[in-house]
This record gives C-alpha cells, structure tokens and sequence, in this order.
C-alpha cells in the first residue's frame, strides 16, 4: 500500500515506526525541520512543505497514495490537506481534529461528501477509554469486543497474585474450566507472546483476552478485587476533562477542578451534574478542603504530563484506589506505570492504533492500541476462502510475534485453543507485535 503520511506532530512519527517493516511504501510529508530526524531513522521517502498547497501535494504525489493521513497539530490544516488529497487522486485520506463537533453526526456526513473517509478525535477516543476504565476498576486497560462477549484486560501482577511461579501449563492444569487466555505478557520493557512453559513474574503487566464469566476468576488469579466507585475528581477542564466528566456524571458524584476562571464558568453551565471548582490542583491544601480522602477515583487530564502523573500520585498518597493519568509524552508511560499509576492514556497512541487498522487488507471491525507497549490488539471478520478458515488454529503457519486470543461466534464468545477452527464470519481477536501486522492480515484476506 501506498501511504502519504502528514504531520509535524508524534503521531505520525508513531504511524511511521508502526508500519516501517510491513511491505507499505511510505511517504513522509512535514516542515522541514523535521527532516532530518526521520530520514535518520526512517528509511522512507519524505518531502517538506504546506499541506494545504496544491502544488506541494503534487510533489509528494498525492494521486498516487493508497492511503492519505493527515495528522497536523491544527486540526482545521487536517481537514482541507485531506479534502485536497482526495480531489487530486488520493483513494483514502483520514484526518485528525481537536473539535469533537466535527467528528459526529451531521458535521461528519459532510466532512465525508467532501472526499475525507473519516475523521479522528484524540479526545473523543481517550473519554471512551476513560469511562469504561471507571467501570471495570481492577483493569489497568480494558477494551471490549462486539458487545463485551469478549473484553481485552491488562493487570499488573502483585505480590499476592496466586499465578506467580506458576507457568501456563500449570495454571490451565489447575484450572480446567478457564474463560480467559494470557496473550501477551510486558516485563522489564519487553513484550513476549506466552507460550506454555512461561512463568508469571511479579509486576508483570499481563494482557489477557476473557469471557464475561471469566472476568472474576481473572482477577482472582491476577491478586485483584473489584471495587466500586462512588466519588470522582477529574483534574483538568478541557476537552477530555468535559467529555469524560459528561460520560460519569449520571451515575457517579463529581468534582472537576480547572484553574481558568472563565473557563470554569462555562463548564458549571455546562456540567449540570458536575461540581466544577476553580482552583489549582497543586494547592494540597485545596484538595484536602474538596475531601480528596473520600474520591475513589482521580483522574488527572490537565496539557501538563508532569501535573497529571505528580497529581496521581499525591492522590494515591490520600489512599485514592484508581489514578488514572493523561501522558502526552511517550517516554514518560513506563516510568508512570512503574512509579505506581493504575492507568495511562495517551491521545497519540490511541489515535495512531484507530488509523492503522485503515492500512490492512483485510476487514478490521475495531483496534485498540496499548499504552507502554508496541502492539495491537485487532478484531477481524474471517472471511470465506481467507487462510485462517482453512485449518485448526494450531496447524496454520501462525506468526510467532502473535496470537488468537478468542473469537465471537453467533454473538457468543469462544476463548481459543489450539483445536479450534475459526469459520467464515467469525470475528477473531488476535494480539499482534508490529513485526507480525503484515502476516497476520494476510491470513484474514480472501
């Protein structure tokens, strides 16, 4: 596939490391200051100039690309280098904003007539993330598959997790009647795929595909215990502070702290069910005064990492249960998780992981990218004729850099095993690492 990506922002540095090693022809168009760091690590074609000049898209020829992203920090830049991408020849393009009107209802419909596919908003995708996260609270990361007949959980693994020493093999000996399977396991800044004579570390951060009857035997065997969640802080009134304070505030009490005053203003017109209160989240007194000792979550949303992360962690200090923090910088994510946050959120991974299933051959029903690691977690539709219909999973030439965690069948879930033979419609959910992307989509195409 041929693919123009356009940015100046992590994003599309993200797209490019994730789709460097799989057969796509790539071209890089940004300032030109950027240049010279791509072209030393990235062996793509690449071209500097306006996104939304006629003449520098014919350059970077535009009407060749399969595939046109457009992923400046200016969201309003995204949408016209897209709707001039599609008119000079570009067969898909995809653009990034920040306004979330633009990305809903009738605003989206017309963005489409225009010529662009679809439109991503970083803080649409990380509120959704945030709100489920509140509802399952032993999850560090939870994604659900075709109406939760199969979820995606992460769970760190503590001191007290029955699994520790234990290998796979042990684990499924001991416990015959498993809803759930290990996919992939993040110890010490690598990520493995399990296989059976590996053995659970503490503090690995185990990623596994469940059932809905699963879910309390996984915690369990993971040292977790689910809790409820009443009362909940969010620091930070911006976008993703709105929107997830929006998503809560029916059923949960609470407080969103924001330091501008005219912006506080609005959002207590705004957050009928909310109490919005103006002040800085540094003041430690101030958050003793608004009780921080009582909230069962906080969630720190502020453009600051550093205020986010130092936030959580003084609320966990008051004995906070779930922390969950927005990390704009890539490099900050392990060391937050490390340093005791439940959970990161990171805009530019989520919507990097919602643009690469766009890049597949084969039909992808959703994605979610996770947090901390390289990889992605697909939901395909097994197609009649594709390689994966055609033999027990155990017998396919599978990648070893990935692994079927279950499909849904007829609305059911099904934990996979090595005899299981995925059928024509069957919506598969398989983990994969970057360098199995191109493998594993081969096998879906018919």
């Amino acid at each position: 596939m041929n693919i123009l990506i356009a940015g100046n922002s992590e994003i599309s540095l993200h797209l490019a490391r994730l789709l460097y090693d799989e057969n796509h022809d790539i071209t890089m168009f940004c300032p030109e200051d950027q240049l010279t760091g791509i072209n030393q690590d990235y062996d793509v074609l690449t071209f500097s100039g306006d996104p939304t000049s006629i003449d520098d898209l014919k350059k970077a020829n535009v009407k060749k690309m399969d595939l046109f992203i457009s992923v400046f920090l200016d969201g309003r830049t995204n949408l016209l280098a897209s709707i001039l991408a599609k008119n000079l020849g570009a067969k898909k393009c995809i653009a990034k904003v920040n306004e979330t009107e633009y990305s809903v209802g009738e605003n989206r419909e017309m963005f489409k007539s225009l010529g662009i596919d679809y439109v991503v908003c970083p803080e649409k995708i990380a509120a959704k993330e945030i709100t489920n996260l509140i509802t399952n609270t032993a999850a560090t990361e939870i994604f659900d598959f075709t109406e939760k007949q199969l979820s995606l959980m992460l769970i760190r693994l503590e001191k007290h997790a029955p699994v520790l020493g234990k290998t796979l093999n042990q684990i499924a000996v001991e416990n015959q009647d498993l809803d759930f399977r290990a996919v992939a396991l993040h110890r010490k800044s690598k990520t493995l795929i399990p296989r059976g004579e590996d053995v659970f570390k503490e503090n690995d951060l185990a990623y596994v595909v469940t059932k809905p009857e699963g879910i309390n035997s996984l915690l369990k065997l993971g040292g977790k215990q689910s809790f409820e969640i009443s009362n909940i802080m969010i620091i930070g009134g911006g976008t993703v502070g709105t929107l997830t304070a929006k998503n809560l505030e029916k059923n949960y009490k609470v407080k969103l702290f924001e330091m501008n005053s005219e912006r506080s203003s609005k959002l207590a017109d705004e957050l009928r069910g909310t109490m919005v209160i103006t002040g800085d989240a540094h003041d430690v007194s101030l958050l003793e005064k608004e009780n921080i000792k009582s909230m069962d979550a906080i969630i720190a949303v502020t453009n600051n990492s550093e205020t986010n992360i130092l936030t959580c962690l003084i609320a966990k200090k008051y004995g906070v249960r779930k922390t969950i923090a927005l990390v704009e910088n890539i490099n900050f994510i392990e060391i937050s998780q490390n340093i005791g946050i439940d959970t990161i959120i990171n805009k530019k991974l989520a919507t990097a992981s919602y643009i690469i299933r766009f890049t597949m051959k084969a039909e992808v029903i959703s994605t979610k990218c996770l947090n901390g690691i390289d990889a992605e977690i697909f939901e395909f539709k097994a197609k009649a004729g594709s390689p994966i219909t055609q033999k027990p999973i155990s017998k396919l030439k599978f990648p070893s850099a990935a692994i079927v965690g279950g499909i849904i069948r007829d609305n059911v879930g099904i934990i996979a095993r090595g005899d299981l033979q995925v059928l024509p419609g069957d919506q598969v959910v398989v983990f994969t690492l970057p360098e199995a992307f191109d493998g594993v989509d081969r096998l879906f195409r018919s």
